[in-house]
């Protein structure tokens, strides 16, 4: 994202920046992202940040889906949901043309 000035606040925005067009490579193009301290991101953005994630979406209602919210979260509680971190994983590896390296 060299020489761009916003950020990114959002999972679409993320996967978005990743079909490229956006900074420094374009889409299609074969790059590797290095993840440095992934173990304590994991961490960071496990259970309790991702519970709370959905809370927050639930409580502020519109513009979220609050019933995908709430099975999402209903999922994460019973044992069978992905955390944020797997879900950023999900939508690296998604990406062909991305190499993902956990450091």
């Amino acid at each position: 994202m060299e020489g761009v000035d916003w950020k990114v606040g959002t999972l679409d925005g993320f996967e978005d920046i990743l079909y490229g067009g956006f900074g420094v490579f374009e889409s299609k193009d074969e790059i590797e992202i290095i993840w440095k301290d992934s173990q304590k991101s994991k961490e960071a953005l496990g259970f309790e940040t991702t519970k709370e994630f959905y809370e927050n979406k639930i409580r502020q209602g519109k513009p979220f889906n609050i019933h995908f919210a709430q099975q999402k979260l209903d999922d994460l509680i019973a044992g069978n949901g992905q955390t944020l971190f797997d879900i950023l994983i999900e939508i690296i590896e998604s990406h062909k043309n991305i190499t993902l390296v956990l450091d």
